[in-house]
């Protein structure tokens, strides 16, 4: 009998839980993408990436922002520290992405890095959105993930070589964008 009540109670918990999280994910209006590593490849080359002798995307970027840009605002948030948004922009545009980004932002022309919380408030507020509006997607945790999520932002860790560790503050931790696309539109 009592095992049948917490049961019930425990039930009941997970699925207001789990109507919350619906609710406030039908709510996400922008994407803000970390850039190096997260939307194209960061090969190490020393400068701003749009002068290195070879870019590319993140394996599977393309094709997701081929269709979430049409749903979402997606931004580019970066702490890049050779890259202001005119590198950023180039950079971008050398493998076909700039046109998939809705706004542009460098820690250079903000005057915050991540992981500060400060970092993240002036994107949103810069791109007009609220953090209960807004998803981070980055590949590290430390520095994408743990500051988004300070200020309220829903968070995703794009973890592609299965870094192993525990990752409480990410929302969701996805090693291929597919998995993004499913969460997205579902």
């Amino acid at each position: 009998m009592i095992q049948t009540i917490v049961f019930q109670n425990l039930k009941a918990r997970i699925w207001r839980l789990l109507a919350n999280f619906v609710k406030n994910h039908a709510m996400i209006k922008v994407l803000v993408f970390d850039w190096g590593d997260t939307v194209m490849l960061d090969f190490g080359f020393q400068g701003p990436m749009a002068n290195w002798p070879k870019v590319a995307w993140v394996p599977g970027a393309q094709k997701l922002l081929e269709v979430v840009y049409l749903k979402y605002r997606c931004v580019i948030a970066t702490s890049a520290d050779h890259s202001d948004v005119n590198n950023i922009r180039m950079a971008l545009r050398r493998v076909g992405a700039e046109q998939y980004f809705h706004h542009f932002y460098s820690q250079i022309e903000l005057g915050f890095k991540k992981p500060e919380p400060r970092f993240f408030s002036e994107v949103l507020r810069l791109s007009g959105f609220e953090p209960h509006e807004s998803m981070m997607i980055g590949n590290l945790y430390d520095k994408d993930i743990i500051g988004a999520k300070e200020i309220g932002m829903v968070t995703v860790l794009f973890n592609e070589q299965s870094v192993s560790g525990s990752f409480p503050l990410a929302d969701y931790v996805i090693q291929n964008f597919s998995q993004l696309e499913k969460i997205l539109l579902k």
